[in-house]
């Protein structure tokens, strides 16, 4: 599916009739819900500034804390117009840079720089690193818990409180020191344990007055939608109750209508799903810095349909993407939404922790 997306993607990028993105905030008909068609949005990845999009970056061993986000030491052509001079930061001349470029690209593209960041470890994890991913993905994973841990829209351990607490504490260093920019807006997932992440890791700062910490929820940040209960959202009054200044999308639901007991979406159809969430924060948010905390099966699914390469997240990491989007008119691609597939499972919890039964196939 991201391969025929990407297909389609360049061949409409031939087109010469354009559209503004911001145009399409000033006929809101245009959108209905989750199933909105806004012409069509091309995203591509500015490459060559972090770490994270060289293929010699190994992901399981990158440590975004110590490497200054992974912002590569370079020039930018726009250096010798920032007005902080020799004493800029790299930070500085990078936001110098990408103020640039949105000041000089055509009125039908945009630059904005995502900071997309994985929660905090949960107690699904914890779980199944304690009884392997066999017996996980083909037994724990369908209970709500175990008798002394819950993991049903699983919460934070105090590890995961500690690796939120951390990317605070980093975020404070390069704010003092780097003067990273901010995110002007936030993002986060409906799941427990992203809500939890996201205050972690922002409240406190010294934000900006006009760009506070007030998250936005955003049911297609999710992660992938499986049978297991981690993956199953609590409802939007819970949500509220547990963190009052947040505020819902409009159409946010009471109860989670996505979530089916030992079924689960495919993996071209959470890229459909993120393609749109994609659209709908380019088409209607006019930040250039954004924040979304979500999780390690969503990002990956972001990163696919923004064209990166594959990075994978640890527990409580985050990566930044500069992402070009460019509007055109000519209407979407209608790729085909499969229904849910049923998922394997195992009537005992298998003992064997090797890879080969991940998907169950030892207790069938």
């Amino acid at each position: 599916m991201l391969s025929t997306l990407v297909t389609v993607a360049a061949c409409f990028i031939a087109l010469t009739s354009t559209l503004s993105i911001r145009d399409y905030d000033r006929n809101p008909s245009l959108f209905g819900g989750y199933g909105y068609n806004p012409g069509y949005v091309n995203y591509t990845v500015v490459p060559g500034l972090f770490q994270q999009d060289d293929p010699a970056t190994n992901a399981s061993t990158f440590n975004f804390t110590a490497s200054n986000f992974g912002l590569i030491d370079r020039t930018y052509p726009t250096d010798s117009s920032c007005e902080n001079g020799s004493q800029a930061t790299q930070w500085q001349r990078l936001a110098h840079y990408i103020r640039t470029l949105n000041n000089e690209a055509p009125r039908n593209v945009e630059y904005k720089l995502l900071y997309m960041g994985r929660h905090g470890e949960g107690w699904h994890n914890a779980a199944e690193s304690y009884y392997g991913t066999p017996a996980w993905n083909c037994f724990w994973s369908e209970k709500d818990g175990n008798g002394t841990a819950v993991w049903a829209d699983a919460h934070l351990t105090a590890n995961g409180i500690k690796q939120a607490l951390a990317v605070n504490a980093f975020w404070a260093k390069e704010m003092a020191e780097q003067k990273i920019p901010v995110p002007e807006s936030y993002y986060t997932s409906p799941l427990s344990r992203c809500l939890a992440t996201a205050n972690l890791t922002f409240s406190g700062l010294a934000l900006p007055r006009e760009h506070p910490f007030v998250p936005q929820v955003k049911e297609l940040f999710r992660e992938g939608i499986s049978g297991h209960t981690c993956d199953r959202r609590s409802s939007k009054t819970y949500i509220h109750d547990s963190f009052p200044w947040y505020t819902f999308e409009a159409g946010f639901t009471e109860d989670d209508e996505l979530w089916e007991a030992l079924h689960g979406e495919t993996s071209q159809d959470e890229d459909i799903r993120s393609k749109k969430v994609l659209d709908d924060v380019f088409t209607h948010d006019k930040s250039t810095y954004i924040s979304i905390t979500s999780h390690s099966g969503e990002i990956a699914s972001l990163l696919r349909v923004l064209g990166h390469r594959v990075f994978s997240l640890s527990t409580g990491a985050a990566i930044p993407v500069l992402v070009r989007a460019e509007a055109l008119t000519a209407a979407s691609p209608s790729p085909t939404i499969q229904p849910f597939t049923a998922l394997s499972t195992c009537a005992v919890a298998p003992t064997i922790r090797a890879s080969t039964c991940n998907d169950c196939s030892c207790c069938s």
